[in-house]
């Protein structure tokens, strides 16, 4: 049946962009195994989506129903639901739909410090097991857990290292046990850590943090030691398989973000059917490289649009990243690291020499001498993309560049990404939410620890205290910690698919790893 559907469904969605038509959902052969609300619930979940009952695709895809599938899609197709109001009344009737996720906010009188603000976050945004209630597109977790906030109601991957640091900072180790714990356990389950806790998510992952969060640990059991690099050997394969990995003209191979579906984002259908009837391109195509970009966690930016600016022009696949093949290079050291602890001598060779494999290729193929930066190659025109991003600190905070390469980014840095309110995302103001003026708070400790390690603590100092002011200035001004902010009017950031989310998980751990930094703790 699989076969069958690799068949078909390129001829089904060719189709669809001639008549300007969603793609058939129930034609997608499920993910992992695990049908997606889309999968489910086919000309119902169409309806809602392209109709936007709900104002936020990701309202419909995280609701439960409250009956079986079958019953509550023959009682759709036995309706009539012309009427905008019926269609959401319908849905009310046969769903539990969430709603966003408050957080407190310290408006009543004077301001808690914004430590002791971000300390009682932790209860607030910390979930405890999930067992999922028949009908969910929540995925069971055993252990628990921090989410972002906001409509991000589960376990995200890359957003939870950036929580953990602010864990760290709290002294909440229990927390970041029990998280590494659950990603573990993730790996076992499905080969990888899912972009987050959803159905919808796990056709896809997210940049690899894992084994920096294993780094995080105080875990000492030989027996749990030796199953976190047996996971992380497994998220290796996953990352490196022949459909996510590219040939460079000297033979070297490095990575590229993926996602195993051919269809639009359950949670950003809508969106993602529109930018492909505008793209002039077979639609399958445009719906991987949105979905690949949203596995980069720059969902979206220029640096995966091949005219640098337009949405319609994604092609995600067809670029090799700076950060995704940094993270490759510190888990490959990690698992070497790990094997050879444990006395596997075999497996610590094997993967030193990916590492050193991996870092010949990035610094042959990811670096501009010319510009002073790492940046992400374009397989089909044979060159790095332009213009400088954050991205290009990676190699700097994973540790794998050199003390003169190190000082060129950290000049280019300074001189072009640097902005009043922190580090900028890219040079390219698009609208998309990864690029100027927005800067997130990931990418300022990516930047900030990068040149901590290579030696440019002045500029790494420069960059944490004018994102805490950004952090600050907000807070002072709402009582809250956001998503994202604008770095260049020092303000709430913007552009997107969804509103601006407060909450925030990594904005939390960010700012309290960034303020412990600053007084050396």
């Amino acid at each position: 049946m699989r076969h069958r559907y690799r068949v078909l469904m390129p001829l089904l969605l060719a189709g669809c962009a001639a008549s300007g038509q969603a793609p058939p959902v129930a034609a997608v052969a499920p993910a992992a195994g695990v049908p997606t609300p889309a999968d489910r619930f086919g000309p119902l979940f169409e309806a809602v989506q392209m109709r936007r009952i709900f104002p936020d695709g990701k309202t419909f895809v995280d609701a439960t129903p409250k009956r079986a599938d079958a019953a509550i899609l023959a009682d759709f197709r036995r309706g009539e639901f012309s009427d905008d109001a019926a269609l959401k009344a319908f849905v009310l009737a046969n769903f539990d739909v969430p709603g966003l996720l408050p957080v407190p906010e310290s408006d009543h009188g004077p301001r808690l410090p914004i430590e002791r603000h971000i300390a009682e976050l932790w209860p607030h945004l910390t979930r405890d097991p999930v067992a999922p209630p028949p009908g969910s597109s929540a995925l069971a977790v055993a252990d628990r857990f921090v989410v972002p906030g906001g409509r991000f109601r589960e376990m995200y991957y890359w957003d939870s290292y950036f929580t953990m640091l602010g864990l760290a900072a709290d002294n909440r180790q229990d927390l970041i046990e029990s998280m590494v714990a659950a990603f573990t356990d993730l790996v076992e389950r499905y080969g990888h850590v899912p972009n987050g806790t959803r159905s919808y998510y796990l056709s896809r992952s997210q940049p690899p943090f894992l084994y920096l969060m294993i780094g995080l640990s105080q875990e000492t059991d030989a027996a749990v030691l030796a199953r976190r690099v047996a996971a992380l050997k497994r998220e290796h394969a996953f990352f490196t398989s022949p459909e996510r990995s590219a040939t460079l003209p000297d033979g070297a191979v490095l990575q590229h973000y993926w996602d195993a579906r051919t269809t639009p984002r359950d949670e950003s259908w809508r969106e993602d059917v529109e930018t492909a009837r505008t793209s002039g391109r077979p639609v399958a195509e445009v719906y991987r490289d949105l979905r690949a970009g949203a596995e980069s966690g720059w969902d979206f930016s220029s640096r995966w649009l091949a005219d640098g600016r337009t949405l319609a022009t994604i092609d995600t696949t067809n670029v090799l990243p700076a950060d995704l093949n940094s993270l490759l290079w510190g888990m490959e050291r990690a698992i070497a690291d790990g094997a050879a602890k444990a006395g596997d001598t075999a497996t610590a060779r094997d993967f030193n020499d990916r590492a050193a494999k991996r870092a010949a290729a990035i610094e042959r193929w990811l670096w501009s001498e010319a510009d002073g930066r790492y940046g992400d190659y374009d397989v089909k025109r044979r060159q790095l993309r332009r213009g400088v991003t954050a991205a290009t600190a990676y190699p700097l905070f994973v540790g794998l560049t050199t003390d003169a390469r190190a000082g060129r980014v950290a000049d280019t840095i300074e001189r072009q990404l640097l902005a009043p309110g922190g580090l900028r995302s890219t040079l390219v103001d698009t609208g998309q939410q990864w690029d100027r003026p927005n800067g997130w708070a990931p990418l300022q400790w990516i930047a900030v620890s990068g040149l901590d390690r290579t030696g440019h603590k002045p500029l790494a100092d420069k960059i944490s205290q004018r994102f805490l002011a950004s952090v600050g200035r907000e807070y002072a001004a709402s009582g809250k910690l956001v998503e994202k902010y604008d770095v260049e009017e020092v303000r709430p950031g913007g552009g997107g698919e969804y509103p601006l989310q407060d909450g925030f998980g990594w904005t939390n751990g960010v700012t309290r790893a960034l303020m412990a930094r600053g007084r050396g703790s």
